[in-house]
């Protein structure tokens, strides 16, 4: 029988015990929840509220309930509701009435708001990892082709020439605000809510500290009200994993074109793509198509937290039980996710000689022809709307710049000589020479640093 319903003279309906259980998916918690019934046992021996021997035989009934969950053994009861009532329920029958005393200044609630800080916790560390093992095959990528230049684009059309590494490098700052968002979050998540009983507090004289320290918090909740029913920490992970897997669906987007015929500037390892069922010929980017499909389901998530927690009273409901399985789905394919991207960028074959035509197509060096005028004199605007005219005419005769002769560049300025045919992709790329710039100095420069941030972030 489930010791929770002794109050009532029914037995609860079938169909609500299957509604209420979340033993399902919050058995996943068990490590968490095994790890802070130790330090609670632990802590009231200390203050004297249990005896010293009753402690250790929580602690080591605990610890076999640990194994035999690890080795499938034990029978998890949906009728016991969760994962804290079966551990709990199990250790009563291993030592009978010692096992009651562990509830002793404890509620389920601020058990699951330690139990989720718990797994926050190891999920951000996780994540921090993993985003950093991709931002160094990035930074591999970058520095293996970092002579490489290639079409930078707006709207998809080409603009100006950049350095391939320069490309990669932003996606390398994009995971490190992520890193920085998810260090952040870790500081809101490194609070220990155990000692705030099912909301007012516990009437007993427990030492809180004694028991951050045994787990690892950095500080301790304030008010025990806010610490049960508080979940902003696992909105904000999932609002950080939103952001990441929103950056990780654009560079899956731009490996789906580049792999394409239509671009054709990469290749993708065979071991990151799969056959058509119908098609022999084809060679499909499903990773990276599959990791744009799965950015909607975590932003799902966030948005399923949020509008649950909205209208919330003070202090703990039902509702928050809707907490972990987006959660975990979250983890789960943030993480999986990073793990194949960096597998995939790994593996990549960039075909540099390809890259560097596209860059010389069509009428790239616009921008730069406009700047040459500047440098004579010419206002930008006016320098800008000569260019236009020169594209224009261009295009009408089928010509590229470098097919113009200099009577046809003169008809449009009297500025234009022989040096305008020095200006190349190279040449377009050596004057973005200031911090931030594609100029190869500037991004040998900030291969360095980044290289020098992973190294502080491993450390």
């Amino acid at each position: 029988m489930n010791p929770l319903r002794n109050r009532f003279r029914k037995e609860v309906e079938k169909s609500v015990v299957e509604y209420t259980a979340s033993i399902p998916f919050d058995k996943r918690l068990y490590r968490q929840d095994i790890a802070g019934s130790i330090a609670h046992a632990r802590m009231l021996a200390k203050q004297g509220i249990i005896s010293e021997k009753e402690a250790e035989l929580i602690v080591m009934g605990l610890a076999s309930i640990r194994e035999e969950i690890e080795r499938g053994i034990l029978d998890l009861r949906a009728d016991l509701e969760d994962i804290h009532m079966n551990i709990e329920a199990r250790l009563i029958e291993k030592i009978w009435v010692v096992g009651r005393k562990l509830l002793t200044a404890r509620s389920r609630n601020d058990q699951i708001a330690l139990d989720m800080r718990l797994f926050a916790k190891e999920a951000i560390s996780d994540t921090i990892e993993k985003l950093i093992e991709l931002q160094k095959a990035l930074l591999d990528l970058a520095e293996a082709n970092k002579d490489v230049i290639m079409p930078g684009y707006t709207h998809l059309q080409r603009a100006q020439p950049v350095l391939f590494a320069h490309h990669l490098l932003a996606y390398f700052e994009m995971l490190q605000r992520d890193v920085e968002r998810f260090r952040d979050c870790l500081k809101r998540t490194d609070v220990m809510s155990l000692g705030s009983g099912a909301l007012a507090g516990v009437p007993y004289p427990i030492d809180r500290a004694f028991l951050a320290q045994e787990l690892g918090f950095a500080r301790v909740s304030e008010n025990s009200m806010d610490a049960v029913s508080d979940r902003d920490f696992v909105i904000e992970y999932q609002a950080a994993a939103s952001l990441a897997m929103m950056h990780l669906s654009r560079l899956a987007e731009e490996s789906v074109l580049w792999a394409s015929a239509e671009f054709g500037v990469v290749e993708l390892d065979e071991a990151y793509a799969t056959g058509s069922s119908i098609m022999p010929q084809k060679k499909n980017p499903d990773v990276a198509e599959l990791a744009r499909g799965k950015t909607g389901r975590v932003y799902g998530n966030l948005l399923a937290l949020l509008t649950t927690m909205k209208a919330l009273p003070l202090s703990y409901n039902r509702d928050m039980q809707e907490d972990k399985e987006g959660l975990f789905d979250t983890v789960d394919t943030l993480l999986s996710t990073l793990d194949v991207f960096t597998g995939m960028v790994r593996t990549l074959r960039v075909k540099g000689e390809k890259i560097r035509l596209a860059a010389e197509e069509g009428y790239i060096l616009a921008t730069d022809l406009a700047d040459y005028l500047v440098r004579k004199g010419v206002p930008f605007r006016e320098a800008h709307n000569i260019v236009g005219g020169l594209v224009q005419y261009a295009l009408e005769k089928g010509k590229t710049f470098k097919e113009l002769s200099l009577s046809e560049y003169q008809s449009f300025s009297p500025l234009f000589a022989e040096d305008v045919y020095s200006i190349t992709v190279e040449s377009s790329v050596r004057a973005r020479n200031i911090l931030g710039g594609t100029a190869p100095e500037q991004v040998k420069e900030a291969l360095t640093r980044a290289r020098k941030i992973v190294r502080v972030e491993d450390e």
